[in-house]
């Protein structure tokens, strides 16, 4: 009886564990300044980027990753926007000026949150799980993360790899949904 008792908080704990280590179980701060879970997103595909206003990649990323957000989100798909300062001093912005210059510039209408340290002892814990599940930690601004409808990591890929070229990988995630939901119906 004891042993059976033992068991069934071992695997309830071993439950809560798990569901502890996904992308959306974390919590973030918007480029407004409010507390926000990412448990929202959770049921949609996610491609999470740290961004730059001032890199060689931002005018192509930036466009990209708007069109990928406006042609399969945001039901199904959000790209989520992460400013990071660490790479070149690239992103040199206060949250609020970051925001506006991206929407006027980019007509940036996926989420944008405010800018965090990605790597190192003060990275931000959401981007110390994506680094540790993927083994890829970024390097430089523009690193890309696929994150799927349970918040696992799918891949990662570095800047130099386009928005363009893991568009196909990311539009067949979100027929995947899709058509999921409409079986379901």
């Amino acid at each position: 009886m004891l042993l059976g008792v033992f068991t069934a908080l071992i695997a309830s704990l071993l439950l809560i564990e798990a569901k502890e280590k996904d992308f959306y179980t974390f919590k973030v701060v918007n480029s407004r300044g409010r507390l926000v879970s990412l448990e929202k997103y959770r049921g949609s595909v996610s491609l999470v980027v740290n961004v730059a206003s001032e890199c060689g990649f931002t005018e192509e990323h930036y466009g990209e990753l708007q069109r990928l957000q406006k042609d399969l989100g945001p039901y199904h798909f959000n790209v989520l926007a992460f400013p990071c300062n660490q790479f070149g001093q690239q992103e040199p912005g206060k949250d609020k000026d970051i925001d506006s210059f991206v929407r006027r510039v980019y007509g940036v209408s996926f989420p944008l949150f405010s800018k965090i340290a990605v790597i190192g002892t003060g990275a931000n814990n959401a981007y110390k799980y994506l680094a540790e599940s993927s083994g890829k930690e970024p390097d430089w601004n523009f690193w890309k993360y696929l994150v799927d409808v349970s918040g696992k990591v799918v891949e990662a890929w570095g800047p130099a790899v386009s928005v363009k070229d893991i568009r196909p990988k990311v539009a067949a995630m979100v027929r995947e949904i899709i058509l999921k939901k409409k079986v379901e119906l």
